[in-house]
């Protein structure tokens, strides 16, 4: 190595490129660091150290980062962009090795000791040897351009006059289509014959490519039209294909795809389509992503069942005795099903219908689907459709998208190899929509026996038939579900459980199951009724009865862990053993004690996790007549308030009130449990009667509960959820209820179980509940 100087110069690190001398080369410069130094540069002479990184994602430099051969620069030329960024014109002029490499703390700049190196030969006389190596490489490199090698068209001519061999040498393997390490090889070859040595194993190299491709050329040249352009990129691929030795040979993947369609029975179309589709693989490279599309179409194709229906004898006795063995009540939804069932083994005409249950979560909504396809010998399958908000979960993804897929509706069916599922839609309440469309339009097509006897999936591009899938959709409440789509199912009400159906459920489904799965069944364990009434009401309090299999579950998983440490363990569960169990009661009920309150009256409501009790509070402080309402109410029950408000104003003069209260007070009302949010029409009766209470100073019993919606004339209109609302009337211990009287119809369908302790008067107007509460006195 002949060391010329060691100097100190501001340093700039480039990517993915390696700089030779003599070349005149354009550089963006845009790292802070970098940055600093072309100034730097600038401000003195303008000779500027470059030096390639070894892997060109990292932006944080250490010497360790930086290769240690490099060019030292002249800059001729800088421009500076809005952003902050350059762009420099730089000229190499000679090779220097890195010594030290550091970004100063002050300015930011990066600099480095950099030592001047000279190259050992690159004279114009040369020895002999140095000459022959210098004419092979002029001679392979025109032989290459000859051959069709690809450069800057400006350099060839300075190139092929070149006198000095390491000049011609750098200049030629700055031009080849070689990698960075390749290249950086020949930077710090200071050895000039070494360096045409590695020149003239690049060229080799290049013409080794340039005469495999022009042997593609020259293959496909032979058999092609000119005019023909698809197919001389299809034979172009082709031939590369066969010179590196893959073979194109899909002949018995197309064989395999046409016996699968002739072995089978498809509907015409399909077949039409198919054969299409096959047709277009077999002039498919294999491995092309476009094959790889119509394979995944044409296997989802096959795996579609068509024709493949479940053929399992229809028993209508056998399928209500499933339906009883399984589900405790129901009696509704049990009894469309068995006349469906019914029908339909006597009528080849009947069309299935679409069964919509409605009620709170955990009465048995999911598993009574299982029960039917149980009962009717079919296939069960079941998606969620809660959150989803892309109409192309339903219908599926056009193939013209990457990536693309079929619907869930399309999917479940292949998923259960039948064309005539039981296909539980869970949550179908839960549906949503965005900028991606609505899901529950795309429904429309596929809840409509009308329809979806040719349903179309955007991925499948043909229409199927649903109309064989027996749909049970379920859902909490019904006015999230637009009106044409509730239009298209029958709605079936599964209201609450009573304490005693929660009991029986208890004893018959979920004390067994939890005994089976917390491995005790051989166990002698016995959960005694009050220990049992006591956990329902005292640890759950629940429409359904899924927290109640928890809280069973969590029993037995205490005593198994007695059983286990060899502990002594309850085999009689009593209400104590609950409590020793389980810790202090999660809820307590209300208290025996009648309780009397000015301004405070109990109302009931409905929400989709069965019936509620709610305390609305009234009260009086000084003010101006303002309404102050809090509790989180929804829009429509301030809208109640108002009314009831404006009702008792205009009728005060009736009950000795106080008709000049609002020019020296506000009524502010609330309702308790301000983080839960409540709305409906249904607590009119209640704010009003809270109000006259409260300016009437007339207390009400807390054993006084009431329900309905109210008008300014004081009319009190009808209700919805009337067995809910009674439930949870009855476990708070109230002892009467005010209810609508057009809801008398209603009681019809409520066992007395509920109604029993409860005395129900029905009212039509507001003046008959301050009547009965005696609030007409001043």
């Amino acid at each position: 190595m002949n060391i010329e100087e060691k100097i100190e110069l501001p340093l700039l690190v480039v990517r993915n490129v390696v700089i030779f001398p003599y070349m005149v080369i354009p550089l963006n410069v845009g790292r802070e660091f970098s940055v600093r130094a072309v100034e730097e540069s600038l401000k003195r002479n303008s000779e500027i150290a470059i030096f390639t990184q070894k892997k060109i994602e990292k932006d944080e430099m250490k010497k360790d980062d930086i290769y240690e051969f490099g060019v030292l620069t002249n800059i001729l030329k800088m421009v500076r962009f809005p952003d902050g960024t350059l762009r420099i014109l730089v000229e190499a002029i000679k090779r220097i090795e890195l010594k030290d490499f550091k970004i100063d703390e002050k300015t930011k700049m990066s600099k480095g000791e950099v030592v001047v190196l000279n190259e050992i030969g690159n004279q114009k006389d040369k020895d002999k040897e140095e000459e022959a190596l210098y004419k092979i490489v002029k001679n392979k490199f025109e032989t290459c351009l000859s051959r069709g090698l690809t450069v800057t068209p400006e350099i060839i001519s300075p190139t092929i006059d070149v006198e000095l061999p390491g000049r011609l040498s750098d200049i030629i393997t700055a031009q080849l289509d070689i990698n960075l390490e390749e290249k950086y090889n020949a930077l710090k070859e200071l050895d000039v014959k070494k360096r045409l040595e590695l020149t003239i194993e690049n060229l080799n190299k290049e013409l080794d490519v340039l005469e495999i491709k022009n042997k593609i050329q020259d293959k496909i040249k032979k058999g092609m039209d000119e005019t023909q352009k698809e197919f001389f990129l299809r034979e172009q691929l082709k031939a590369i294909e066969e010179e590196l030795g893959i073979q194109v040979e899909n002949d018995e993947e197309v064989e395999r795809y046409k016996n699968e369609f002739n072995k089978r029975k498809f509907p015409n179309n399909v077949k039409k389509l198919a054969e299409k589709e096959i047709d277009r693989l077999s002039r498919l490279p294999l491995d092309s992503s476009e094959a790889g599309v119509i394979r995944s179409y044409l296997d989802f194709i096959i795996e579609l069942p068509w024709k493949d229906v479940s053929k399992g004898k229809l028993d209508v006795k056998k399928a209500k005795e499933i339906l009883d063995e399984t589900h405790y009540g129901l009696k509704d939804v049990k009894e469309r099903i068995l006349e469906y069932l019914s029908v339909k083994k006597i009528s080849k005409e009947l069309k299935t219908p679409i069964l919509c249950l409605v009620g709170p979560p955990g009465v048995g909504k999911t598993s009574i689907g299982k029960a039917i396809a149980e009962a009717m010998s079919r296939k069960f399958i079941r998606i969620s459709l809660g959150g989803v908000r892309d109409e192309a979960e339903i219908r599926g993804h056009r193939r013209t998208y990457v990536g693309a897929l079929p619907g869930r509706i399309l999917t479940g069916i292949k998923q259960s190899g039948k064309s005539n599922p039981v296909f539980m839609l869970d949550e179908i309440d839960k549906l949503g929509y965005d900028f991606r469309g609505d899901p529950s339009s795309a429904m429309l097509e596929v809840l409509d026996p009308e329809q979806n006897i040719d349903f179309v999936d955007h991925y499948l591009e043909m229409g199927y038939d649903l109309s064989k899938v027996f749909f049970i959709t379920t859902a909490n409440r019904l006015d999230t579900i637009p009106a044409p789509l509730r239009d298209r199912m029958e709605i079936i009400r599964i209201p609450g459980y009573s304490l005693n159906e929660k009991a029986i459920i208890a004893e018959k489904y979920l004390i067994p199951r939890q005994k089976k799965q917390n491995g005790i069944e051989k166990y002698e364990i016995v959960i005694e009724k009050m220990a049992l009434e006591k956990l329902i009401l005292n640890y759950t309090r629940e429409a359904g009865v899924r927290n109640l299999e928890r809280e069973i579950g969590k029993v037995f998983r205490k005593i198994v862990k007695k059983i286990v440490m060899g502990e002594e363990y309850p085999e009689v569960v009593n209400e104590n053993e609950i409590e020793k169990l389980l810790g202090i009661p999660k809820y307590e009920m209300s208290d025996t004690e009648d309780i009397h309150d000015i301004g405070v009256v109990t109302g009931l409501a409905w929400t989709e996790f069965g019936g509620d009790v709610l305390n609305i509070e009234v009260n009086l402080v000084p003010g101006h007549g303002e309404l102050i309402l809090t509790g989180k109410l929804g829009d429509v029950m301030k809208e109640s308030a108002r009314i009831a408000l404006t009702y008792i104003r205009s009728k005060i003069d009736n009950y000795n009130g106080d008709k000049e209260y609002y020019k020296n007070y506000d009524l502010h009302i609330h309702v308790p449990e301000g983080a839960v949010p409540k709305d409906g029409p249904s607590a009119g009766i209640t704010l009003t009667t809270a109000i006259a209470s409260k300016l009437l100073n007339k207390p009400i019993s807390n054993k006084i509960a009431m329900t309905g919606e109210i008008t300014l004339t004081g009319r009190i209109l009808p209700i919805g959820g009337l067995k809910e609302k009674l439930l949870a009337a009855k476990l708070r211990g109230i002892k009467k209820v005010f209810v609508p009287k057009k809801n008398e119809k209603d009681l019809i369908e409520i066992d007395e179980e509920i109604k029993s302790g409860i005395e129900i008067k029905f009212v039509n107007y507001a003046e008959e509940v301050f009547e009965e509460l005696q609030l007409q006195q001043g």
